[in-house]
């Protein structure tokens, strides 16, 4: 299929299911030409992981699709049948998909994987050697050995670097990624990006990226595609429309960005509290913290650290670095091997020393919604449970009135409490979450990735709520994320964690502006987004 004019064309698209009143996607149209990197962004709910399936014919048959004209290779392939269209997967356009873990077989080696890719399109040079030279161009080390590795043997950033591969096993103008880095590393993002980059430059590949983190999209595209309830509100040169926003939906989604600010969050709350007058200065002390899990892995090891009354401190480093390890430790749910974890000085580590009063203490944010609240339960009742879990309010008027001041609490409608989890979005499920763990009014609060999952604007929320709540009832966080963009927002000091051990700690002013190991100044010259840095408003 030859192609003088853009790679992909869309026009206006229209995308509605079966049983729903609104359009997923409402008129939206778009190119992509060779050797052009372009992402489409917006939130959950935007539309824009519709656009790009439908452009490809994935959507399933409840999905009713129509437009003017979906061009591939300048050819409309929107009346084409699923099997002449599978001619052009591959050869023309390849498609990497969100998550591997689903998109991955988990009992044939990744190289198979490749070589099945490669065979699909019946090319006679298909063997091993060429599918790990595939596994090369994505960028993964020693293929040779990775090509007879299954996808549980490889950690996120590889697996995805092995859809990469597939989709470009047949060697495509055009490469269309939907969100394949949200759930990583900056550093593994960034490396994956660069790779995305060099393939551009080096082959002259189209790049259509669909991603929710405009720190991202600032930094790779030529253009960008800003949608929201299904409809375009803006598109243009990156450098240009980010200078210059349009639409008062961009700007928002550019105030929000976590590397659009330079300096702490502060509260919103006319009450400022902080830690209480007679707190100790150290609320939480972990002293030659270890543990070792099956086949000799020692994902913490003699880890001490201190957090102060009142502050944040994060816990930060790439996956695998033992951080949520931490957190299981610090809250009791498991026990470490060696060393103690001291709250308000007395020791907490292992059952026998956890009383009913210690664990009120301390309480966990978990990073998924979805599965840390019950779905057969009703808000009001997730919110409850500690309450009677730990003895504190036995009077259902009374529990009722304790609810409703959390609801509050978190910006939630108190009408919501007779709603269940998956009535809820994903902000205000983590938003329960959080008045959950505030009920049984703790000292510590440990929150685990507990804004990772979530889009930018809904994550500047959650972390503006996270302020205003610590500085009206004088919370102590422990803050676990793999995103530094977000420790400079929440949090007073930091500790940098890489393979189990403290790479260094500090103040987060003192550590991201001098820091003092090169793991460090790695992950920090990772954080997507640079352009889009101003100072933080008050």
């Amino acid at each position: 299929m030859t192609n003088t004019g853009p790679l992909l064309r869309i026009d206006d698209l229209r995308v509605r299911y079966r049983d729903t009143a609104a359009p997923a996607v409402d008129g939206v149209s778009l190119e992509v030409g060779a050797g052009e990197f372009v992402s489409v962004v917006g939130e959950s709910g935007s539309g824009k992981s519709t656009t790009v399936h439908a452009a490809l014919r994935l959507l399933p048959p409840s999905a009713q699709v129509r437009a003017r004209a979906l061009e591939i290779g300048g050819q409309d392939v929107s009346t084409w049948s699923d099997r002449r269209l599978a001619r052009v997967r591959g050869p023309v356009v390849g498609f990497v998909p969100q998550d591997p873990g689903t998109s991955l077989n988990p009992v044939k080696p990744v190289g198979r994987q490749v070589l099945e890719a490669l065979r699909l399109h019946r090319r006679a040079d298909a063997g091993r050697q060429i599918a790990v030279e595939k596994l090369a161009a994505a960028g993964l080390p020693d293929p040779e050995r990775v090509y007879d590795r299954y996808p549980h043997e490889l950690s996120g950033g590889m697996k995805q670097r092995v859809l990469i591969a597939i989709a470009l096993a047949n060697d495509p103008a055009l490469l269309v990624a939907d969100e394949p880095t949200s759930a990583l590393d900056v550093t593994v993002q960034k490396r994956i990006l660069d790779r995305l980059n060099v393939l551009r430059d080096t082959l002259g590949l189209g790049v259509l990226l669909v991603t929710h983190d405009l720190g991202v999209a600032a930094e790779r595209s030529d253009r960008l595609v800003v949608m929201r309830r299904g409809r375009i509100v803006e598109q243009g040169a990156a450098g240009a429309l980010l200078s210059a926003p349009a639409h008062e939906y961009t700007r928002r989604l550019l105030a929000a960005a976590p590397a659009a600010h330079s300096g702490r969050l502060t509260s919103l709350r006319a009450v400022a509290v902080r830690a209480p007058a007679d707190a100790p200065a150290t609320v939480l002390r972990v002293t030659g913290l270890s543990k070792n899990f099956g086949g000799g892995v020692r994902a913490v090891d003699e880890l001490s650290l201190e957090v102060r009354a009142g502050t944040t401190h994060a816990i930060v480093g790439e996956s695998g670095a033992g951080k949520s390890t931490v957190a299981r430790l610090v809250v009791g749910l498991i026990r470490p091997d060696a060393g103690a974890v001291w709250l308000d000085g007395e020791r907490i580590d292992g059952p026998r020393r956890r009383s009913r009063a210690l664990r009120q203490k301390i309480q966990m944010v978990y990073q998924n919604p979805y599965t840390s609240l019950d779905p057969r339960f009703t808000v009001a009742d997730i919110i409850a449970e500690p309450l009677l879990a730990f003895g504190l309010i036995r009077d259902r008027a009374a529990r009722r009135r304790r609810v409703a001041e959390l609801l509050d609490a978190v910006a939630l409608d108190r009408g919501q409490s007779r709603r269940r989890p998956g009535e809820l979005s994903g902000g205000q499920r983590q938003r329960v979450a959080i008045a959950r763990a505030l009920a049984a009014g703790p000292r510590v609060v440990v929150l685990d990735e507990a804004v990772s999952a979530l889009d930018v604007s809904v994550q500047a929320q959650i972390l503006q709520l996270l302020t205003d709540l610590q500085a009206e009832h004088g919370l102590t966080y422990v803050f676990i994320t793999h995103d530094l963009g977000v420790v400079r927002l929440i949090a007073d000091d930091v500790t940098v964690m890489r393979s189990g051990s403290v790479v260094e700690s500090g103040s987060v002013t003192t550590v991201f502006e001098t820091p003092t190991t090169e793991y460090t100044r790695t992950l920090l010259a990772a954080v997507p987004g640079a352009a889009l840095a101003v100072p933080v408003s008050a």
